[in-house]
């Protein structure tokens, strides 16, 4: 049976062999146990006698036999990051070396810590809430510099500090109604309902930002989604290949050469695009390629961003369908860039095709960009059309942006309940109702931070870190 008084052991550097590697103890026991194991270079004091936040040079050693010169770093309770003593061994990066260490640790008492075993005990000392602490993982997952940041906002705090001061606000307005419930005989009333209306309404503005924003934090954290669309031959597998700087994609001049999706990432200023190459929309009898059209309109359901590539030498009639048929079947939340594509093959002006009626369908909030994708033709301008539809002002500014779909669904929930406590103060509903209403919004938020939680909700979170972290 697992204990969290145990002092517990893992390896904390990535797998595999490398110039070093740091192996972790945490628990009451960790100095105790690194002392039986450890020979300093230089005799002196024991490392239980040490300072903390030192460094110390010397050997593992099993008995008379040396293991590795290794760099000992203590930290003691409460200033580490569990909360607990933590002892950490830089060793040489070996994996039979890490392994080596790692047994000696285990047989002197210490045992191999769960996935996420030391940010949880981290968040139950007091260390982190649990936003905080799913930040941890967040941030060592972030493959991209907006992820990183977003993700080291919420680490320092930057979400919990909002919903704590959201909750603490209205714990003071339930008391008030609680009591009022108290003395209901009286007919009194504690809590000035003027007051709190003003202030349930400007919780329900923050809460809404907050759900409306993981449109982008979701983007953000796992990539924006762009589909590549467009009919056959338009030049969208170049593109793929020029944006990625690779023969990603198959390219020819035969119709319908892509049948099924190709998918890639690629990093631009920061901002991770998942670009997806679909096969040309026509109209075929190639079962197969028929299939590959299907996926098509899938994808365009599920992107943030529609590429619809034309050729600047399409009739105009084609060039209308095109965007009329990619238009219906877009929302109100996707953004559509049409690029015009064989600039060098013009043969008129490029500028002189945008004033033609093929284009009046598009809206003031759809770009147009004229490239060669052979020919790498204004690529830079396409890039910057991408980076127009992400909300970087949110990111430079370090404004709280919700990246975890269990924060999301907790803070729809807050928000549905705060939205009937408005519509129960307009309609002047009585206050074990209000309270009611009031207490939801509480527990949902109270969820977020791990102020209310169970341990079903920190099993699944945790179970996803790394060992060793």
């Amino acid at each position: 049976m697992l204990s969290e008084k145990d002092t517990i052991c893992a390896i904390s550097t990535a797998q595999g062999m490398g110039a070093i590697a740091v192996i972790r103890l945490s628990g009451d026991q960790s100095i105790a146990i690194c002392e039986r194991i450890f020979r300093p270079a230089k005799t002196g004091k024991k490392l239980a006698e040490q300072k903390a936040n030192t460094i110390h040079f010397g050997s593992i050693t099993d008995g008379d036999k040396d293991i590795d010169e290794v760099l000992v770093s203590i930290f003691k309770t409460p200033h580490s990051f569990t909360g607990e003593d933590i002892i950490e061994i830089a060793c040489h990066g070996a994996p039979y070396i890490q392994q080596q260490i790692l047994q000696l640790i285990t047989r002197n008492g210490a045992r191999l810590a769960t996935a996420g075993e030391f940010t949880q005990r981290a968040f139950i000392n007091g260390k982190m809430d649990l936003s905080q602490a799913e930040a941890v993982a967040d941030l060592i997952a972030s493959r991209s510099e907006a992820a990183r940041r977003v993700a080291l906002q919420q680490m320092r705090g930057g979400f919990s500090s909002e919903l704590i001061n959201l909750r603490m606000q209205l714990l003071n307005f339930i008391s008030l109604i609680e009591l009022e419930l108290d003395f209901s005989e009286e007919d009194v009333e504690f809590a000035n309902r003027n007051e709190l209306t003003k202030l349930v309404a400007e919780i329900e503005s923050v809460l809404k930002k907050l759900v409306n924003s993981f449109s982008l934090g979701n983007a953000i954290k796992n990539g924006i989604p762009v589909a590549i669309v467009g009919h056959t031959n338009a030049g969208k597998s170049t593109l793929l290949n020029t944006l990625l700087q690779e023969e990603r994609a198959i390219v020819s001049d035969i119709h319908g050469t892509t049948r099924d999706v190709i998918e890639d990432t690629i990093n631009i200023e920061g901002i991770s695009f998942r670009f997806i190459d679909t096969a040309g929309i026509r109209a075929t009898q190639d079962e197969i390629e028929n299939l590959g059209i299907e996926r098509t309109y899938a994808k365009i359901s599920k992107a943030t961003i529609i590429l619809l590539m034309l050729d600047v030498n399409d009739p105009d009639n084609k060039i209308h369908d095109a965007i009329t048929d990619v238009k219906k079947r877009m929302d109100e939340h996707q953004q559509l860039i049409v690029v015009i594509n064989k600039t060098d093959l013009a043969n008129e002006g490029v500028q002189e095709r945008f004033q033609k009626s093929s284009f009046k369908e598009l809206s003031g909030t759809d770009a147009i960009v004229p490239i060669s994708a052979k020919q790498q033709l204004n690529i830079d301008a396409l890039t910057a059309a991408l980076l127009k539809t992400v909300n970087l002002s949110a990111i430079d500014n370090d404004e709280v942006i919700v990246t975890n779909v269990r924060h999301y669904e907790a803070l729809q929930k807050s928000h549905e309940a705060i939205q009937r406590v408005v519509d129960g103060l307009q309609s002047g509903i009585t206050g074990d109702f209000l309270a009611q209403d009031i207490r939801e919004v509480l527990h949902f938020l109270g969820e977020i931070t791990g102020q209310i939680n169970t341990d079903e909700v920190l099993g699944n979170i945790f179970k996803n870190f790394c060992i060793g972290k």
